[in-house]
């Protein structure tokens, strides 16, 4: 009993000093359909890719890592037809490997801003057409990157036809967007 109203203690004591929100986010409905795809097995690629074939005017893109031949393929299509790309990046994960493909993305026009305020910008969202009935907000843990098709055990899900959560993840991308800073090829 003394070790877990310790334990209670220290917790309690560690969560008045981290910088926790007085209350939790609002809950959004339920709506729409769900798409799950579990990596390696199957095809969690070529669904996103589908995703952003069926965007018709905005996709918002936050990436840990980035290094999908498809995936930058697919946004450069998408922004040849006239859907408005913007992608962001963490910083240190765009400079520090090879096989990024941000460089491609800016080099087609793709406004690229890079997140330098966290030790990790790790998201791993796109939101596609928010605002519409027919938004789409794609998640989880994959990386926009080869191994997390091919050599990881992630995950994505597709939330669409769920105008409150894509709002919800758009204002999200513009709050980061907003503390972003512009990607210049070094």
């Amino acid at each position: 009993m003394r070790r877990a109203l310790l334990g209670l203690a220290l917790l309690c004591a560690c969560a008045a000093t981290a910088q926790i929100p007085a209350q939790a986010a609002e809950a959004l409905p339920a709506q729409g359909t769900v798409q799950v795809a579990f990596t390696p097995w199957d095809n969690a690629e070529a669904m996103i890719v589908e995703a952003i074939r069926r965007a018709k005017g905005q996709i918002l893109v936050q990436a840990f890592s980035f290094t999908s031949r498809a995936l930058t393929n697919a946004l450069m299509a998408a922004r040849r037809r006239g859907v408005d790309v913007q992608v962001m990046a963490d910083r240190e994960q765009t400079y520090s490997g090879e096989a990024s493909r941000i460089p491609e993305l800016a080099q087609a026009g793709i406004p690229v801003m890079l997140e330098v305020r966290y030790q990790s910008a790790h998201n791993k969202v796109m939101v596609i057409d928010a605002g519409t009935a027919d938004a789409a907000v794609i998640t989880g843990s994959y990386n926009w990157t080869y191994a997390a098709q091919y050599k990881n055990a992630e995950n994505v899900l597709i939330l669409r036809h769920n105008p409150d959560i894509a709002n919800a993840y758009a204002a999200n991308w513009k709050r980061h967007f907003a503390e972003a800073l512009p990607y210049a090829d070094q």
